[in-house]
């Protein structure tokens, strides 16, 4: 009887022990290695929106109006387009022939010339120049105002070009005269036929003298 209650002890004692060893063993967590090979979740970088094309950059400030230019000043010169040229008649001596070369004003109000005006011979579809222009040949004048109808004159010199050796003259067929006004950069034409040299002449193949009053 004894044993027997000694033996139920000693199992009662030895199943304890047993439950205790294994809650403790199940109460003990496994560490996580530190170098696992899986990296730890993180969220994605945050980013910033893409500013407006309106809140880059400033409107441009509006550019004020620019005035017209200036209309040009009426110097009161007599312009290309103011005057109607013709050449007069003229006289000859010692192997040329002086004639006049007459500006009348056509444009219907007052203008004023003074001086010299630049004359060549001129040919050929293209009214290209033949030879020199023509010498100036005397002081320059006072200037001459026009009323609109009035004329001036300037005198001028065609030299018998015949005088000269032909080899160097190279004489050439001309249409007429180029004419600039004093201080004008426009040209006016004037049909005249004559003979002028191409090439180079040791004289003056055209003189000009200053205007005057016609």
């Amino acid at each position: 009887m004894v044993r027997s209650k000694m033996i139920s002890i000693g199992g009662l004692v030895a199943g304890t022990a047993g439950l205790l060893l294994l809650s403790a063993c199940g109460s003990e967590s496994t560490p996580v290695a530190q170098n696992s090979s899986v990296p730890p979740s993180s969220s994605a970088p945050e980013t910033s929106a893409a500013p407006s094309a309106s809140s880059s950059s400033p409107a441009p400030a509006s550019q004020p109006p620019q005035a017209p230019a200036p209309a040009p000043k009426n110097d009161g010169l007599c312009k290309a387009g103011d005057v109607k040229l013709s050449v007069g008649g003229g006289d000859a001596a010692a192997g040329t022939v002086y004639r006049q070369l007459v500006i009348t004003n056509t444009s219907g109000h007052p203008c004023t010339i003074q001086g010299f005006p630049g004359v060549s011979y001129v040919t050929g579809a293209d009214g290209h120049q033949v030879g020199e222009a023509a010498y100036r040949d005397g002081d320059k004048g006072g200037p001459v105002q026009l009323n609109s109808g009035e004329s001036a004159a300037a005198d001028i010199g065609f030299v018998n070009v015949r005088n000269y050796d032909e080899a160097a003259c190279k004489p050439t067929e001309t249409r007429g005269l180029r004419v600039y006004l004093p201080q004008e950069t426009a040209s006016n034409f004037v049909a005249v036929q004559g003979l002028g040299c191409a090439g180079k002449i040791p004289g003056n193949q055209l003189t000009v003298k200053t205007v005057h009053k016609g």
